[in-house]
């Protein structure tokens, strides 16, 4: 039985200016982008740095594992068995 890989991904070292727009615009090339969200820093309403994008399928995800824009940053398929309601400090 083949492994899901998940077609959502954990995208980590972010520059603090990165936006959720811009996550998404820098994803979207790989294939449809459903979700783009930034973990925000609470106190000074400041990304932290990382976020999650989720695509329509798991190929799409896949592609997107193999991008680099000029800029290095980490990207895997997100853990699942977080609840949507946990939060990041």
């Amino acid at each position: 039985m083949a492994k899901r890989l998940g077609s959502q991904l954990f995208v980590s070292r972010l520059s603090s200016f990165t936006s959720s727009e811009k996550l998404r615009k820098l994803f979207s090339p790989f294939g449809n982008v459903t979700e783009a969200r930034l973990i925000m820093d609470r106190r000074t309403d400041r990304p932290k740095g990382f976020g999650f994008v989720t695509y329509q399928s798991d190929v799409e995800a896949q592609k997107a594992l193999k991008m680099v824009d000029g800029r290095l940053i980490f990207v895997e398929v997100a853990q699942t068995g977080r609840h949507e309601n946990d939060t990041y400090s």
